[in-house]
Order: C-alpha cells, then structure tokens, then sequence
C-alpha cells in the first residue's frame, strides 16, 4: 500500500467523530470570517467616516467592528473544546487499536518489531498524530483558508495591488512541496532513532543490578549517549530542513508586499485608489504574511505526523501472523483429558534454516508428570511453547485430550493448560491481584487453596498486609523463591488439565520443592517439567532427555541410568558437586 494509503488508514479512527469534526471546523470557519470582514469594515470607517468626518459612520462601522470580534472570540472557545474532545478521543481509540493488535500477534509476528519501536509507536507517534489533529481542527487549516480568503478579498478591494501580491505564490508552492516531501522522509528516521533510544534505555534499566556488580556505569552511560547523539544529529537535520521555509518565505512574501505597497501609493497620489483601500491591502497582506509564517510550523508538525502516521499503520495493516483466539471450537467429548502426543514434530523459528527441535515423537498419559532434561539451547522451553501454540510447529502435529491442537480454538486450549514461564513475571499489584490474574473471578477459597498447595501461603500470612501486600516492579520486593511459588499458585488457580513447568522451581530449596511436588499430585493435573536438578527429575514419572533438538532417551530415573551415557554423565556431575559441597 502507498504511504496515502498508510495515513488514511490511521486515521480512519477518526470516523465516529466526523460529525463533531465538522461542527469544529464550521466554528473556526465563522471565526475565520469574521476577522476577514474587518479589514473591508476598517477601510469603510477610514473612507466613509475619517476622512468626510462623519461620525455616525464612525460610531456605528466602529460597534459593528467590536461585535464581530466578541463573535470571533466565542467562535474560537467553543471551536476549542469541540477540537480538544475530538483528537482525545481519536487518540484514546488509536492507542486501544494498536493495542489490541499487538495482543493479536503470534509470537513470530511480535518478534519482528523490537519492544521499544512498539512502545514508541503507542506513546509517541500516537502523540504526534493527536497533536496534529488538534491544531488543524483549531489553526492549521485556518492558516492556508485565512491565505486564499485573504488573496480573494484583496481582489474585491483592488484588482491592480492584488496581483502584485500573487507574483510570489506559485514559487512558495512548489517549494512548500519538496520541502513537505523531505521532511517526512527526515522525521521518519527521527521515530526510528527515539526507538533505539528508548531500547538502549530499556535494556540498561532491566540489567541495573548487573550494571552496579560489574561497574560498567561510564560503559552503558557511553553507549546510551551514542544513541542519543544519532537522535540529536537526525533531529537536527530535520529541523534545518524545515527551517529553510521561514526565511525563504519572509523573503518572497515580503518582496510582493513591497511591490503591492509601491504600487498602491502611486494610485493612491494619483487619486486612482482611496487610502482605505491600501490600508486594507496592507492589512490583508500582513494576514497572509503571518499565516505564511505559520506554515513552517505546520508543515513540520505535518511531516512528523506523517512520517508517525506510517509507522502505527504498519502495525494496524498486519493481516497475517496474527492468534485466532476464538477459532473453530468443538462440541466434541474428549475421554483423554490431559494427554499429549508429539508425532514426528521439528521446528525452526521463523527466517531461520537451523531447526531447533527434529523428529520429536513422544507421548504423556493423563495425569503423568514428564520431566524434560538437556542442555542449554537442546529446545526445552521451544518444544514447551509449542503446546499452547505460541509457535506453530514447522512439521508434524501435536495432540491434546486426542485432539489435533490445530483444531482447538486458542481460547478453548489454553483453558486448559496452566503456564509458568522460566522467568517468573509479576505485576505491579497486590499478591491476591497477582494470583487472581490466573482467574479473574477467583474467591478468597481458591486464591489460598492455588497459593497451600504452591507453598508459599504461609509466606503470605506473615507479611503485614497479607494478600494485600503490594508487589513491586517485576516482584523488586519479593525473594526469587517466592516469586516463583507465586507465578505457580497464578496457574494452578485455572485447575488446569495439563500444568505446564518451565524450569521453574530452580530457585527453590529441596524441602520447600518437595512438598510442592506431593502437594501437585492432588491436583491430578498432567505436569510437563522443564529441570536442570536430575533430583527433581528423578520424582517424575518419566524423564526425556533431549540433545541438540533431538531425542536422546526417555524413561525411568532407573532405566536411564543404565541405558543413557549422557543421562549418567549429568547425574555423575550432580552427585560430584553435591559430595563437594
């Protein structure tokens, strides 16, 4: 799609307030207007009034004048208001939509945009475009309609003067052109840089603790002034261009108006023209002047609503990649609730040849706990994100409760599974909040019954404000322990049928992990366990172990000490480091 066709998708947001647009803009039309007429009304009081010493007309031309001006002031508050509400409520549906979509994408479509460009995207091209709305509704077009209105009336007061005062505009136009052209280009690359300064930002403020240990302050404070700098170099760049305008304009504008003004004194000495009517001209071409002037605002505010314009739109015109959260549900009794089955599954992220996971076959009978083994980068976290489908795998299928997980809905499977990433993630909240997220409609029974059974109720209670303790950032305020218990307690509020554990009781001590496992088996969930501790492994049912994407063994604790080399390598080096200690 054409970049035309980029910004008249943004703001196709702007249909529901169409009509309150109008009413704006028939507002600031009338104001427009009525300051227009007063320079023709000045002319009148100068011609019929000053110079004949006619009070009346004075008095009178004079009321008219101060009405009109009261006129045009009730016109630009309430012009005001209608403007506000409108890019308000624009930019409230905007930032929801982009939102939303980002929430549609599947996991491979959310990795082609860095997290800071997304954020840039619903914070400050969301702004730029709001802003734009607003000024054009309130001043932005009133400048070129004061311009043309100004040029038409000038003719109605003197043919001869409001040609001179044309001479210039064709110049202006196609400069004012290339210039809108240039900038936009200019001020695209400006958004890329905030990105990048705002990744550079992220990423430093997410590795704080490791920044302080290893005291590399002047290091990440160099690198982030890297990135500012290119901003401000891009920045500047832009702005240059756009600066070009003003003294291009005054210069060309104020040429014509020199002419116009040497022309208009000689008709009037050879009493060809009245002295109202070069008033009038004058203050007609000083309109013109002053909105010309405003255009280098405009067209700078334009070119980067533009260039923010089609940045959100390539996130709003994304049709492939996205979750089908509803999808195709099936009335279909399932008698094999909380199985899983991986027929000949590989998978390779998306623009990448190397498969992560190849030829997995293997099956997990309802109520099983499988603990999943290897080293770092064998594929235990990919082949886990293939259940829930954050990933599609690239060949074979999978299969829960005996159904193929394509022909699941999105909403359907994942209600029945229970997610505990690696990395336990919190939210700013209180620890019920933080539970509840699990089951929004959660009581009081089932938040303590998912946080016993997670062991970490008893932690709860000793803390002031028990579950109504608030949890920092990320969980800044809770032990590494306790936030895992807490993101396990979050999944096993669902009662999921198959509770999925990423490696996620490595923070916890071996009593506290063990009465965590006794108290799951109530839960009769299926249990897929990702683990480095072949201690945890061994109280599973089953242990597969895989090796660079592949199977290397699956089996008992027992049988794959005697079958599997590399099995009882990782157990010999456990059992070392445990005699050591």
């Amino acid at each position: 799609m054409d970049r035309g066709g980029l910004v008249k998708k943004v703001f196709s947001y702007l249909k529901p307030y169409k009509w309150m647009a109008v009413v704006a803009l028939s507002l600031m039309l009338v104001e427009l207007l009525a300051e227009l007429v007063q320079p023709l009304i000045i002319a009148k009081i100068i011609d019929d009034g000053i110079v004949v010493e006619d009070l009346n007309v004075i008095w009178f031309w004079g009321a008219v004048l101060l009405a009109l001006a009261i006129f045009a002031f009730l016109s630009g508050v309430l012009n005001t208001y209608f403007s506000s509400h409108v890019a308000q409520s624009f930019a409230y549906d905007l930032r929801n939509a982009l939102f939303s979509k980002i929430q549609s994408f599947s996991m491979a479509t959310y990795l082609k945009f860095p997290t800071s460009g997304l954020i840039t995207r619903l914070t400050s091209d969301v702004q730029q475009v709001q802003i734009i709305l607003f000024m054009s509704l309130r001043i932005m077009i009133r400048a070129p309609l004061s311009v043309l209105l100004s040029l038409i009336l000038v003719f109605f007061v003197n043919v001869k003067m409001a040609m001179f005062l044309l001479i210039g505009t064709p110049i202006l136009l196609i400069f004012l052109y290339f210039i809108v052209k240039k900038g936009s280009l200019l001020f695209g690359e400006v958004q890329r840089r905030v990105d990048r300064v705002n990744r550079a930002l992220q990423e430093s403020l997410q590795v704080l603790y490791l920044v302080k240990a290893y005291m590399r302050n002047s290091y990440e404070t160099e690198k982030f002034e890297q990135v500012a700098e290119d901003l401000k170099r891009d920045t500047m760049k832009a702005l240059r261009t756009m600066e070009l305008m003003m003294p291009v304009m005054t210069f060309v504008l104020n040429g014509s108006l020199l002419l116009a003004l040497w022309f208009g004194a000689k008709e009037v000495m050879m009493n060809e023209a009245q002295v109202g009517e070069l008033v009038a001209v004058v203050n007609y071409a000083m309109r013109i002047t002053g909105n010309f002037a405003m255009f280098a605002f405009i067209l700078n505010g334009f070119s980067r609503a533009k260039a923010s314009s089609e940045r959100m739109a390539e996130i709003l015109m994304i049709e492939d990649g996205l979750e089908n959260i509803e999808g195709n549900s099936s009335e279909e009794e399932m008698d094999d609730k909380g199985t899983i089955r991986f027929s000949s599954v590989s998978f390779a992220y998306p623009n990448r040849e190397n498969k992560v996971l190849e030829n997995i076959t293997f099956e997990v009978g309802s109520g099983e706990k499988l603990a999943i083994m290897g080293a770092t980068g064998a594929g235990k976290s990919t082949l886990l994100s293939l259940i829930p489908r954050f990933y599609e795998a690239s060949e074979g299928d999978i299969f829960v409760n005996g159904r193929k997980i394509k022909d699941w809905s999105l909403k359907e499977l994942r209600s029945v599974i229970g997610y505990v990433p690696q990395k336990a993630l919190l939210f700013t909240g209180s620890i019920e909040e933080n539970v509840k997220w699990g089951k929004r409609d959660a009581t009081y029974d089932e938040i303590t019954s998912a946080t016993k059974k997670a062991q970490i109720h008893s932690a709860v209670e000793r803390f002031p404000e028990k579950y109504a303790t608030r949890v920092g950032q990320k969980g800044v305020n809770l032990s590494g322990g306790q936030k895992q218990r807490l993101s396990i307690a979050r999944a096993l509020i669902r009662k999921p049928e198959i509770l999925i554990l990423d490696d996620s009781t490595s923070a916890l001590d071996v009593k506290t992990e063990n009465k965590l496992w006794e108290a799951l088996k109530e839960s009769q969930a299926t249990m897929l366990v990702v683990t480095q501790k072949v201690s945890t492994a061994q109280g599973a049912d089953r242990i597969l172990l895989l090796d660079e994407g592949r199977i290397a063994a699956i089996g008992t604790h027992d049988e794959l000490l005697k079958t599997s080399e590399l099995y009882k390598e990782i157990a010999m080096s456990q059992q070392e480091k445990v005699g050591e200690e």
